[in-house]
């Protein structure tokens, strides 16, 4: 065994024995590449795999500085990295990921946060991007070659769709868009060209949440990787790669960083599936600077008690809504009315913050909604320790016609709702200010 840089690594990282032994097993492209991997890259770090989550968000991957002593990992503001003749190594035998070599390539804060994040989700490795759709991009693209067909959910972020759309069919790829409960379709939609199966773990806006352990059976079965977006639900919610999926990726300006102050992304999953995806971060340019990773990393530390205080707040507030006349429908996860009710009983550990509702009287009444309360902020986004508010039809789902919004169940008059970290008291009070004064004013 050889230490460097903080890292255990083994002489066997060559693989050469690894690969005849693979090779003459026969395994299949989708479970084996043929060279040993360890988890990482990571500095020198106690192991947190056992700690709980709050203990892990705070502790895991952060490094003690010991220049200085900082017990935070201090911000290495750099561009570059001395080389010796182990980062020549690196380069030559092909683990340069391991080796702090150019910041574009890795950096002690992207290891960081990296650490911490795959310590939070239960993976062996994981990477930090510039953006949830750099991190899209470079994963799906690592995942899938020239001319292959991808089964995603038919109600995908619109950075994802766009991506599908619009840049996929220019190396003759091509999408089958399917009903996220709908499984029998989604086995149906597979063709032999079928490579990934793409979907995300909650839907924007109406909270459907798919059954990961089914996708990942369909996946398994077929031969397919099975990507999820899991960005409305954290790895305080559920711990996607657990359940099956390949390969978890974040917009992590949501949850993740918590503060509406950064704009990142991340993907969590085993080493090799990382390694497959890490060229793509280098060749697209999506790296996440180290003043950038050092606010991300202070955000997870305090994702565990954020998403405690979002689930308390948006259950109340959802409990509430659900009892307005004025509202016809409310959606969230922990509700007993929820479609996936009994799903999100057996599989989330928290319910997250997002609320989607319809009230009487469509977009207008909606609209005049917004403009009435006092504690939400209209803006897009989610995820923030402050309430955001915002309509679909002329937000997130603009470029939609209002049948295809039909179709996907978006009615006039639906309100996404990332509910933060405010008093329920306050949020339920403003909320019934604000509907009590709508019903008065249309007497």
């Amino acid at each position: 065994m050889t230490k460097v840089q903080g890292s255990t690594v083994s002489e066997s990282i060559k693989g050469d024995s690894l690969g005849q032994s693979a090779l003459s097993e026969g395994v299949h492209w989708t479970s084996e590449l043929m060279r040993k991997r360890h988890t990482g890259p990571a500095q020198v770090h106690k192991d947190w795999s056992s700690a709980g989550a709050s203990t892990a968000a705070v502790h895991a991957g952060t490094l003690d500085d010991q220049a200085s002593g900082a017990v935070g990992t201090p911000i290495y503001q750099t561009s570059t990295f001395l080389l010796g003749d182990e980062q020549y190594r690196s380069v030559e035998e092909g683990y340069a990921r391991d080796r702090f070599i150019y910041t574009r390539y890795g950096n002690p804060n992207q290891w960081a946060v990296q650490t911490k994040l795959a310590a939070l989700e239960g993976a062996e490795s994981a990477l930090v991007f510039s953006s949830g759709m750099a991190a899209i991009t470079a994963t799906v693209m690592a995942m899938v070659d020239k001319g292959a067909h991808i089964v995603a959910s038919n109600e995908l972020y619109g950075g994802t769709y766009n991506l599908f759309n619009q840049e996929l069919p220019t190396f003759n790829m091509t999408v089958s868009y399917v009903d996220p409960r709908d499984y029998a379709a989604i086995e149906a939609a597979i063709k032999p060209n079928t490579q990934i199966l793409y979907f995300e773990a909650l839907t924007n806006p109406l909270l459907k949440l798919v059954d990961v352990k089914r996708l990942s059976e369909i996946a398994k079965r077929h031969q397919l990787r099975l990507i999820i977006d899991g960005t409305f639900l954290t790895p305080i919610s559920c711990r996607m790669i657990e359940l099956g999926a390949d390969v978890v990726i974040h917009s992590a300006s949501k949850y993740l960083n918590g503060h509406s102050d950064l704009i990142a992304g991340a993907v969590m999953g085993s080493r090799k599936l990382v390694d497959m995806i890490w060229p793509r971060l280098l060749t697209y340019g999506g790296c996440l600077d180290p003043h950038a990773c050092f606010m991300f990393e202070r955000g997870l530390k305090t994702l565990a008690i954020r998403m405690q205080a979002h689930e308390k707040s948006a259950y109340q507030l959802a409990e509430f809504l659900e009892q307005k006349s004025v509202i016809k429908r409310v959606f969230y996860p922990l509700l007993n009315s929820h479609p996936d009710y009994e799903l999100a009983a057996n599989v989330l550990n928290n319910g997250g913050g997002m609320i989607a509702f319809e009230i009487e009287g469509g977009d207008n009444a909606a609209l005049d909604l917004l403009a009435r309360l006092r504690i939400p902020k209209q803006a897009t986004s989610l995820g923030g320790v402050e309430s955001l508010i915002s309509l679909p039809y002329n937000t997130s789902h603009a470029g939609f016609t209002a049948k295809q919004r039909s179709d996907m169940g978006i009615n006039p008059g639906c309100v996404r709702l990332s509910v933060g970290i405010e008093d329920a008291t306050d949020l339920i009070n403003d909320f019934e200010q604000a509907l009590n004064s709508i019903l008065l004013e249309n007497k």
